[in-house]
């Protein structure tokens, strides 16, 4: 089991970031440098971060995950003593991140050039749907929004259905990592003198539409879209989710010529791999109906175990469709550490995914559980030199 210790110092110990986003994107982001160290202050109306909403069966879990190695203020930022607490704070940062509609922290009062006249110092990170400028940057920019528009959605689920939305908050996920990267490359410039502080321009849309790879460039040589192809792969056959005779299903990927040979071999189609319709990748994907039908055939007279035992003994890129159950028993997730116990007052213990990236020498650390709301109100103010007796300093609600 994993426990805290709050004394033990990650590779970023001495920055301190004040987090004043809400829901994923921004805590996505605070966390990575939270988990490496980092003091990160996550800044909350009286309220509340909206992620500490997000329950299930009553139980605030996404926040026990999220909001991990941080510290928790409250500041109710239409009072003037709280703005000016948080601006106190802002002055001793290393790190800010907000995710304001772009134009709201101009109307506050803390736009970045005020900001960086009094901390030339301070990285502030700007996250938006779709960026600080351009004709859409004033929509709403939920991450749901975002996915259909760049492309990703367009993508996903099968030809002859609806576009499929991730059911989860993928694009937030891939800005937090985006944005964590973008935000220790600023703080290296400034370690190398290369700059001071800065402005990071990141929106939900543009991290999103980068996992489309070089669908554009496709789209102009080619002028052809792709289109949705289910849990096949319009750059590779064979490819795609196989059902077994026990009504289990594999994952299967045969993108290299051998393995393609090996897995036309396996279910004993050997004639295929003379076939000109199958000789190359190209082939195989204008085939890949005949492709799937004979593949799909060998997997439904296999039960799951014997065609996993099978496919791989022979050399195939196969594995199982693994449920959050089937992960929670897997050896390989335990074994490695990617689910790790870690110590919770009310559960006794809660299983997460661990620190990662994984560094040898200056890994991440285990320091403080998910904050109770304003819980270090008072503890961070007079560590700042704040007087902490304006009015939000009564005792909040634990969630």
């Amino acid at each position: 089991m994993i426990r805290f210790d709050i004394d033990a110092e990650g590779p970023l110990a001495g920055i301190r970031v004040i987090d004043l986003s809400r829901l994923v994107a921004g805590n996505m982001l605070s966390l990575q440098l939270a988990d490496f160290g980092a003091d990160v202050i996550k800044i909350e109306p009286p309220q509340g971060d909206p992620l500490r909403e997000w329950r299930d069966d009553g139980h605030s879990l996404y926040w026990k995950t999220y909001g991990r190695n941080k510290r928790s203020v409250v500041l109710n930022l239409r009072d003037a003593p709280d703005m000016a607490a948080l601006k106190a704070l802002l002055a001793t940062a290393d790190v800010f991140i907000e995710n304001f509609r772009p134009g709201t922290l101009e109307q506050m009062g803390l736009a970045p050039e005020v900001l960086l006249a009094v901390n030339p110092n301070l990285i502030i990170v700007r996250i938006s749907g779709f960026g600080q400028t351009g004709p859409y940057a004033q929509l709403p920019g939920f991450g749901t929004i975002v996915e259909g528009m760049s492309g990703f959605a367009h993508r996903t689920g099968f030809p002859d259905r609806e576009p499929v939305l991730p059911p989860l908050a993928l694009a937030d996920m891939i800005a937090g990592v985006y944005g964590a990267n973008a935000t220790v490359t600023a703080l290296f410039a400034r370690f190398r003198g290369k700059a001071q502080g800065q402005v990071i321009d990141l929106s939900l849309i543009e991290p999103m539409y980068s996992v489309l790879g070089p669908e554009a460039a496709i789209y102009q040589v080619t002028g052809k879209v792709k289109e949705r192809s289910g849990s096949a792969s319009n750059t590779a056959s064979p490819r795609n989710v196989y059902r077994c005779s026990d009504g289990r299903y594999v994952a299967l990927s045969g993108s290299t010529p051998q393995v393609a040979r090996r897995i036309f071999e396996i279910i004993g189609r050997h004639e295929m791999n003379d076939d000109p319709r199958f000789a190359t990748n190209s082939e195989r994907i204008r085939h890949r109906d005949l492709v799937d039908a004979a593949i799909g055939e060998w997997f439904a007279q296999h039960d799951h175990d014997e065609a996993l035992k099978l496919m791989r003994d022979a050399g195939a890129t196969v594995g199982p469709i693994y449920s959050i159950a089937d992960i929670a028993v897997d050896m390989h997730y335990r074994e490695r550490g990617i689910i790790v116990d870690v110590e919770d007052a009310h559960f006794g213990t809660l299983p997460m995914h661990n620190i990662l990236p994984r560094l040898s020498a200056t890994p991440g650390t285990w320091r403080r559980p998910a904050p109770d709301l304003g819980e270090h109100t008072r503890e961070v103010l007079l560590e700042a030199g704040i007087d902490p007796s304006f009015p939000n300093m009564a005792p909040r609600t634990p969630g």
